[in-house]
């Protein structure tokens, strides 16, 4: 590690590291109706196995029980919606695999414990969901956490990862000049312009131009800075964080910017990952510049790294990721894998050591103004950045404006002055895609081939999670969304449309 004071990282907006009082199968397959990359995704993404092809075993229970607890809990205490909204979107947008079998699995919700229980079958404990302050909701590994544990604790309980308190105002943030805070965000357009626009806007929520079983919950469109468009569905608004999938993969790489902007971190070193420090591990050599392109070489169960075990089976990084074996030669090939950005950001939490639990929050996603992101984690308290971020549209459109602002921000250089234009430069092994789209540090390379201009690029996530950024137009376009499985939304007609109206 560069030389850094791990210490003054804890520092910025009071931020605190408090234990508690009280004790995502992203398969990395991204929008299946945005043809232009759809080729090259088809490649690793991992089709649900349909409900006729898995029995309903204690295996495939327990993950559809973890689903449905996870999701209630953070869709009631991190996001504040109600159990028939969370019900209605999260729930329904389910894998194929374990849709068939939520609804009929009673849930019990404690609502002064902020705790989410669903039964998993007759012979099957629970599986618990708890809401941990600043931490959102964390899986507890099966077996854990019983309505009524053993007499005086121990086996079935383990202790929760430290609460983060003392942030900012959230409040006094809002009332902030855009994009630090909300206030003045808007501007206006020319009458064609608004008509043009908001018929484009329109049809993503209600019409079939772009998809008819799209669920957009939100869209919102920057231009020069300024928020020109922003509408939301029934029930979600501004301030209505969604998990965001695999955009949380960006956000990783932004994060690991910011550290090595402030020396913690060489991107270009060898990933420090603790499961691989044993003397003669191949997978030493291994650097986070590789695992954020998705080079590792290392072996994944399958295209597109299904994650099951970790984002809803009560399992860990280090008991998924970092038990990953290499099998090729790193920077061999491309290979599209959950794994890799866990692996980078567990490697991150070593370089950080002390000051890794605050460090997301008070280094970037606070002086972003981002204050309703929640980064949820492991029991062990290793964040989850492959998948399981809460943001809101106007938080999302933070982090894509840092990157249009080539990692400036109100005055500051939060990120490397190099950094976007290094994580936007394809660099070794490609999506093996047939329309040339690329892959950067964490995000996907579009251009002419897909109908945009050159230098376009794209955060994406499941369930139809999209931040196009446009530099050349200087131009930002966030749509999030509940797509069910086989959804076939038009995302780039979508894009073409809305640049299109504004020219």
């Amino acid at each position: 590690m560069a030389g850094a004071d791990r210490g003054g990282l804890c520092g910025g907006h009071d931020g605190q590291v408090r234990h508690p009082a009280t004790p995502e199968a992203d398969r990395a397959r991204h929008h299946a109706g945005w043809k232009p990359v759809l080729a090259a995704l088809t490649a690793f993404a991992l089709a649900a196995p349909s409900f006729a092809q898995v029995a309903p075993n204690a295996r495939t229970l327990a993950l559809a029980a973890g689903w449905k607890a996870g999701f209630l809990c953070s869709g009631l205490f991190v996001a504040g919606l109600d159990e028939a909204t969370v019900t209605a979107n999260d729930l329904q947008a389910a894998y194929t695999d374990l849709a068939p079998h939520i609804a009929g699995l009673p849930a019990r919700i404690d609502r002064t414990a902020k705790r989410v229980e669903v039964g998993a079958g007759d012979a099957a404990p629970p599986r618990v969901a708890q809401f941990v302050e600043g931490r959102g909701c964390v899986q507890l590994p099966i077996g854990a956490g019983l309505s009524q544990p053993p007499s005086g604790g121990g086996a079935g309980q383990v202790p929760m990862p430290p609460s983060l308190i003392g942030g900012p105002d959230v409040k006094a943030m809002d009332a902030r000049i855009w994009p630090q805070g909300d206030r003045l965000a808007t501007a206006s357009l020319p009458a064609a312009k608004r008509r043009a626009l908001d018929l484009a806007v329109a049809d993503a929520f209600t019409g079939t131009r772009f998809g008819a079983n799209g669920r957009t919950s939100a869209l919102l469109v920057v231009q020069d800075g300024k928020i020109v468009s922003e509408r939301y569905a029934r029930g979600i608004g501004m301030h209505t964080p969604q998990r965001t999938f695999s955009v949380a993969k960006s956000l990783a790489a932004a994060l690991i910017g910011r550290a090595v902007a402030l020396g913690v971190i060489d991107v270009m070193a060898p990933a420090h990952v603790p499961e691989w420090a044993a003397a003669g591990d191949p997978r030493a050599v291994i650097t986070v510049d590789q695992l954020l392109r998705m080079q590792s070489g290392l072996w994944t169960n399958g295209p597109g790294n299904r994650t099951d075990s970790l984002y809803f089976g009560g399992s860990t990084v280090p008991e998924t990721a970092g038990a990953a074996p290499l099998e090729v030669r790193p920077a061999s090939r491309f290979n599209y894998a959950n794994n890799d950005t866990l692996l980078a950001a567990r490697a991150l939490d070593t370089d950080l050591g002390e000051a890794a639990p605050s460090f997301a929050y008070t280094h970037l996603l606070w002086p972003l103004g981002m204050t309703r992101t929640t980064i949820e984690s492991d029991w062990q308290g290793n964040p989850i950045l492959s998948s399981q971020v809460w943001m809101t549209a106007r938080d999302m459109a933070r982090l894509a404006l840092l990157h249009l602002n080539n990692g400036a921000w109100n005055g500051q250089q939060l990120l490397p002055e190099n950094w976007v234009r290094e994580a936007t430069t394809p660099t070794g092994p490609q999506p093996a895609g047939r329309n040339g789209e690329g892959y950067g540090r964490a995000i996907w390379l579009l251009g002419p081939a897909q109908g945009l201009p050159e230098g376009s690029y794209a955060f994406i996530g499941n369930q139809g999670q999209f931040a196009l950024i446009v530099p050349s137009r200087k131009l930002v376009i966030i749509r999030r969304a509940f797509d069910p499985p086989g959804t076939d939304f038009q995302f780039m007609a979508l894009a073409k449309e809305v640049a299109a109206a504004l020219e």
